[in-house]
């Protein structure tokens, strides 16, 4: 008994609409250098068996392959995952599935998820760097054959296109509307200071402190709940406690808030809370909490429009040399809560 052909194949499209496979490849491909009357007679052919293009086939054939790769430091930050979803709508809308690969913002793991994605042949790469200023990174991104752009974290000294927020004034901003409030004792509270955003926002915040002529006061040993309940019972049983918390991204002002929620002081009444990076329940603890708020959906989704528009720049996809180094900088806002001393107005 013949076995059943479970899919039709370009020969089968061929042999039905009574053309070469030469001329089936054509209309796959555009329908260049084929007249309209056969053009029409094929797609009828190609719908009625419902032939799909073997993309393997055409991978090996030097085709794209309809995938681009995203590497992210995690998917449980709401963060990274709210970009990662903004990314896939675009690819989608351009006919594409994104390959995700998360790297705990390790060097090595970064560096085995991009060499399983460049063999996979993905036809881009968006990439959150686990350290900016690698130079191995840097050479490695330079001499793919591929459009890379990175995500929050620019590539340093590169021609890579990037999507960054502006970390710098949006702490600027942050510190400011405490000291503003009349504190004085401004701790920042953070961890992973070798991260560019990190750095940036560490930098903004002794910017508005020395301009202010106030004592900059920097914790950097946050990276957990433990170490942030042991950094503030520290400053709080010191000599000059801090009367204001600037904590550098979502999860240290999550863990900051409940370190002082257990220790039963009040906020803002004794420490006032103001932190960098919106998350869901921000705006419904009590106190709800005053945030910088970064358009995290947009970082990602202009990402992805500006590695498909380099996909579709032949010119610039083909030759990494060829494409022009630029850096999309969105800007941040202020959201005032109760958390920093303010009366929001009523909805």
């Amino acid at each position: 008994m013949k076995k059943k052909t479970l899919h039709p194949t370009l020969s089968h499209v061929a042999r039905e609409a009574g053309v070469g496979t030469t001329t089936v490849s054509r209309v796959i491909n555009g329908g260049h250098r084929v007249n309209p009357e056969t053009l029409a007679r094929v797609r009828r052919v190609i719908e009625r068996l419902g032939y799909m293009p073997n993309q393997a086939a055409r991978t090996l054939k030097g085709h794209r392959t309809k995938t681009i790769g995203l590497v992210i430091p995690s998917i449980a930050d709401p963060f990274f995952s709210s970009c990662a979803e903004a990314a896939q709508a675009i690819a989608r809308a351009n006919d594409s599935l994104v390959m995700l690969t998360v790297t705990s913002n390790d060097p090595r793991t970064e560096m085995e998820n991009l060499d399983l994605l460049i063999r996979h042949r993905t036809d881009g790469l968006l990439i959150v760097p686990a350290n900016s200023q690698s130079q191995i990174l840097r050479d490695l991104l330079e001499r793919v054959a591929v459009p890379v752009v990175a995500i929050d974290r620019p590539v340093s000294d590169s021609s890579i296109a990037s999507v960054v927020c502006d970390n710098f004034k949006g702490a600027i901003t942050g510190t400011q509307h405490l000291i503003d409030h009349g504190y004085k004792r401004i701790v920042c509270l953070t961890g992973e200071s070798t991260l560019y955003t990190i750095r940036e926002r560490m930098r903004g915040y002794r910017k508005a402190m020395e301009q202010a002529k106030l004592n900059c006061i920097i914790d950097s040993s946050v990276k957990d709940y433990k170490s942030a309940e042991y950094a503030i019972k520290s400053l709080l049983d010191g000599p000059s406690p801090p009367d204001a918390i600037f904590a550098t991204k979502n999860s240290t002002t999550i863990h900051a808030f409940e370190v002082l929620q257990r220790l039963n002081i009040p906020v803002p009444q004794s420490i006032a809370l103001l932190g960098f990076d919106d998350f869901e329940l921000a705006s419904t603890v009590r106190p709800p909490i005053s945030v910088i708020q970064q358009p995290v959906e947009e970082i990602g989704r202009r990402a992805a429009e500006i590695l498909f528009d380099q996909l579709l720049d032949e010119r610039g996809a083909a030759s990494p040399a060829s494409r022009h180094p630029v850096q999309v900088k969105l800007q941040t806002r202020l959201i005032q809560r109760a958390s920093c001393g303010c009366t929001p107005p009523t909805p």
